[in-house]
């Protein structure tokens, strides 16, 4: 499984180009590639435990909780006053983010509610006949 572990180095990529490579050349060997990378993991198969192998390598290199969400935490860079500036400039800009989805929020119920007052004028300034058109008078 040398050639495995090589094309595990190279990540995905080697890994999509074998398989394409293999339906090029002949479409079982691309199917049972398919079906290897599949079963392995390699391809981020929902019954092998998530997302894949190089998400989980990501993931435990220190670059905070993962893809899903979450609050992600920078490795530290060795200089404490860099590290508590970095922090401190986060915190602001998540606040400034908060304040701004606060405010196209309300902006879109100010939205909502400037067009259901036009609805709502527009409507009372028409007439109402619940019973149908008045009847012509026969003459």
């Amino acid at each position: 499984m040398e050639l495995a572990a090589k094309l595990d180095d190279y990540g995905k990529p080697a890994w999509i180009a074998l398989m394409v490579l293999g339906f090029i050349l002949w479409w079982p060997i691309g199917l049972g590639i398919l079906a290897f990378l599949l079963w392995s993991g390699r391809m981020g198969c929902k019954y092998k435990g998530g997302p894949g192998r190089w998400h989980n390598e990501r993931t435990r290199s220190g670059s905070g909780t993962g893809w899903f969400g979450g609050k992600r935490q920078p490795p530290s860079s060795g200089n404490a006053a860099f590290d508590e500036y970095r922090e401190e400039a986060l915190r602001r800009l998540e606040e400034e983010q908060d304040a701004f989805v606060e405010f196209l929020e309300r902006l879109r119920q100010a939205k909502d509610k400037a067009e259901f007052d036009q609805f709502m004028a527009d409507r009372r300034s028409r007439p109402v006949n619940p019973e149908g058109p008045a009847p012509q008078p026969q003459g």
